[in-house]
This record gives structure tokens, sequence and C-alpha cells, in this order.
């Protein structure tokens, strides 16, 4: 609806409980949706006055959301988590993944570049979302998989968080990365696909704002 101009800038949407009437979802989906508008730079909400179509485009305000979990955990923190939890279900999940696997990871990442390049940065987003969810399911440590399951909302906020910043060089760079995440699970070479996975989640980390080293340190 913003996309195609019915939600003009500056328009205030309308209240949640109409809004999710005459979209047909639940309320709770419904907010969910718009806190991930809002962490794109999409939508401005206005204590007191209600929620608002961001004037301009995410990219051109260069503003990065508040991170939205901040009295739980720092983002860093999260990001880190990411790094060590990640990186071991890609290696793991290197294993086990199958061809359809595969190409669906490939269509995602393809997803991905298309709607970069269009300006839906919401199905960008769901793209990347989808990217990783595949990895994690394919992980065969079925508690490591509950583990990502329970974390996976503070985790996957930190893929979206960073768009409205995000330079187009660093998003091509960021789908190049998908891309060799796909070759190295592909060889089925778990401390490659490993590696690839937690430079990925460092250098969007960096993008972020925040450094990360890449690799959990060794403690021998």
């Amino acid at each position: 609806m913003i996309l195609s101009g019915e939600l003009r800038s500056g328009e205030k949407v309308p209240s949640q409980r109409e809004f999710a009437l005459s979209l047909g979802v639940s309320r709770a989906s419904l907010r969910e949706a718009l806190l991930t508008l809002e962490t794109l730079g999409l939508l401005k909400t206005e204590p007191g006055r209600g929620t608002f179509v961001s004037q301009g485009t995410p990219s051109a305000s260069r503003n990065m959301a508040r991170w939205r979990y901040a009295d739980s955990y720092p983002v860093a923190d999260v990001f880190e988590t990411r790094i060590m939890l990640e990186g071991r279900i890609a290696g793991l999940s290197s294993q086990t993944l199958t061809e359809i696997e595969f190409q669906a990871l490939e269509a995602e990442t393809d997803t991905m570049e298309r709607n970069w390049e269009s300006g839906d940065l919401l199905a960008n987003v769901d793209a990347d979302l989808e990217f990783h969810a595949i990895i994690a399911s394919a992980c065969p440590n079925r508690m490591i998989v509950d583990l990502y399951q329970s974390l996976r909302n503070k985790l996957t906020e930190t893929q979206i968080q960073p768009i409205p910043i995000t330079d187009p060089a660093r998003m091509g760079a960021s789908i190049a990365e998908h891309r060799r995440i796909i070759r190295a699970l592909r060889t089925r070479d778990a401390a490659k696909a490993t590696s690839e996975m937690q430079n990925h989640i460092s250098n969007t980390a960096r993008c972020a704002g925040i450094s990360i080293a890449s690799s959990v340190p060794n403690s021998d």
C-alpha cells in the first residue's frame, strides 16, 4: 500500500483494530508487520498521535531505528550470539541440506537482489529471513534448532535494523556473501560454511556500526 501510493507520505495509518479487519489478519500479525515496517524506516510512530507513513525514503533518512529489545539485550550481544549460533548451524546443515533446499536458497537470494533493486525493502527482508530459516530448519541438532527458534525474533531483528542505512554497494556485497554461503554448503564443507556465515553476520554488524570478530575465539 505504501509502495503503490495507496498510503501516502505523511498519512496516518488506520487504527490496528480497523486495519486488521480490513486486511483480514490478526492484530498480533499486523502489529509485528507494523514494527517491521517501522524498523525499515517506512513508518513512524508518534506518541499520542499514532503511526504515520514516513516522509521520504528510508535510504534518504540514513537513520537506523531504535533497537527494540534494548531493555533485554544490547544489539552487540545479539549479533555475537548470531555469529556463534548460526555459524554452527551452517556447519551442521551443510551435511543435511537437500537439492530442493539448495534451489530454495538460490531462489531467495535472487529474490533479495531483485527486490532491493526495485526498492521493495519488505520483500527483500522476507527473502533474507527465509534464507536463514531454510538453513536453520535443516540443522540435524534439534536442540540447537529449538534454541534458534526461541531467539528468532531478536536474531532476525538484527537482519532488519541496518537496512535503512545500508549502502547499495554493501547490499551487493551481502548478496554475494549469500551466494558464497550456498557454495560452501553445496560442497559439504562444514568449516567453510561456518566461516562464510560468520563473516556475513560480522559484516552485517559492521553495517549497523558494531565491530565483532567473525569467529568465536578458540579456548585452547
